[in-house]
């Protein structure tokens, strides 16, 4: 092809016309860089991702939640705190963040009582809370306490051997309490001996496995509760119901005789066969999210009567192959149909509930009235609250009976385990490897280049 004037001009109006396409797509896409934005997190937990559990909180909190950190100008404290934020802002625009140097205002940050550099004010809806762990699990928490249009005020009948929410014990439910408080939820003791009626501004009252017989006032006191509309979680061992049965009556509960042994366990390397899997639940509020099998020590079969009060539906049943031993746990045990004792599936679990008229200067709580009956109390004790799901299943249980549905189980963010643990032989391997087979391969592979060049 001859190059004439004429082409020439065409060719230079072409790469004109192309430079000038490019430029207005690389500024078209500068401009729209502006306006929108993309982000992938490839970490194989997805620990820079807001987790699914605080994405649903923020769900719950269309108002804007303002965020100010007391930190003074120390880059990496301040980088960590914006990008702790930034996840929440990510899913959540109107979250807004917020600088102060501590050493700036020392008037605010008196008053406020600020005690640590790089503490966080977090505030929605008029109520604010001070946090000191930058962790998405103590951010989330902190907004979940404050998003409550109320405290919420669980009280532990004591007095008669019950498990101490704040006890220290193996049987006690130290740990759990904690976590309830960590929640947002004012645990108090309620010993009816001493304060002779149950206090009306309590959200719950927790019955977890009294061991000496109540009195009869006590008894009278309780059942009138249950009947008043009071909620109830009611946790229950094998043996006597220490003079509750009016409730259990109240109920239509009633407790079948023995302790529920599940050979299963043995598959999961638990000798002692009285330990009761729940591997699968119902599409109930408290359970409909759960996945992780729960593991129940020592518990009690329960049967429900039909009742035109109450509307009862089971919460957590056992697998087939339990059964309810009256016998002793020890030797050879077996299932014997000759006797009292029943077959799997069994339910350890029910939920009831019923409506009632709106009190007066109540809420919308106050229209449904609802109790939880397990026959099992060792599943949240300090020694078994780290089975399985069993942390899970307990706040569930504690934010339905509060009214609380929304609300659900802020799990920790785990990063995946990337390290790279090595024996003495592989570590040896290697570092004669890369310290002499590396270098002698390359220096062999020279000597061969060489030679055969120079006998060509």
């Amino acid at each position: 092809m001859k190059i004439t004037r004429s082409s020439r001009r065409q060719l230079q109006l072409q790469n004109l016309v192309f430079l000038a396409g490019l430029l207005g797509v690389i500024g078209l896409l500068a401009w729209l860089s502006t306006r929108y934005s993309y982000e992938a997190d490839w970490t194989s937990s997805g620990r820079n991702t807001l987790s699914i559990d605080s994405r649903k909180l923020l769900d719950e909190m269309p108002e804007p939640i303002h965020i100010t950190a007391f930190a003074r100008d120390t880059p990496a404290l301040r980088d960590h705190i914006r990008d702790l934020s930034a996840r929440y802002q990510r899913y959540k625009p109107d979250v807004e963040l917020q600088f102060v140097n501590p050493d700036a205002d020392p008037d605010r940050v008196r008053e406020l009582g600020i005690t640590l550099d790089g503490e966080l004010l977090v505030a929605y809806q008029g109520r604010s809370e001070k946090v000191q762990d930058l962790s998405e699990q103590s951010l989330t928490n902190t907004l979940l306490r404050i998003a409550r249009q109320k405290q919420r005020r669980v009280a532990f009948l004591s007095g008669h051997g019950e498990r101490d929410p704040l006890g220290q014990a193996n049987h006690d439910l130290g740990k759990f309490g904690k976590l309830l408080e960590q929640k947002g939820i004012e645990l108090d003791t309620l010993n009816l001996a001493a304060t002779p009626a149950i206090p009306a501004d309590i959200n719950l009252l927790v019955i977890a496995d009294p061991r000496v017989t109540l009195l009869h006032g006590e008894i009278r006191l309780i059942h009138q509760y249950v009947r008043n509309g009071g909620n109830l979680l009611w946790l229950v061992e094998p043996g006597s119901l220490a003079g509750l049965e009016p409730v259990a009556e109240e109920l239509g509960i009633e407790f079948l005789p023995g302790v529920i042994v599940d050979a299963t366990t043995q598959l999961f390397g638990i000798d002692n066969p009285a330990f009761a899997l729940i591997p699968d639940y119902p599409m109930h509020t408290v359970t409909r999210e759960m996945n992780s099998l729960t593991l129940f020590p020592q518990a009690a079969a329960l049967e429900v009567s039909d009742s035109e009060i109450w509307q009862a539906e089971p919460l957590l049943t056992t697998l087939d192959r339990a059964w309810t031993e009256i016998g002793p746990l020890s030797g050879e045990i077996r299932f014997d149909d000759d006797s009292d004792e029943r077959m799997g599936p069994l339910d350890i679990g029910y939920v009831f509930t019923r409506s009632r008229p709106k009190r007066e200067g109540g809420d919308e709580d106050s229209r449904e009235q609802r109790a939880v009956v397990i026959g099992d109390s060792d599943f949240l004790s300090n020694a078994f609250l780290g089975n399985g799901g069993n942390v899970e299943l307990g706040l569930n249980l504690f934010n339905w009976l509060n009214h609380d549905d929304q609300f659900v189980t802020i799990t920790a963010r785990t990063a995946g385990d990337v390290r790279l643990e090595l024996g003495k032989v592989a570590q040896g391997v290697i570092g004669f490897g890369f310290l002499l087979g590396l270098p002698l391969l390359l220096l062999g592979t020279g000597l061969a280049i060489w030679w055969r060049r120079r006998n060509r």
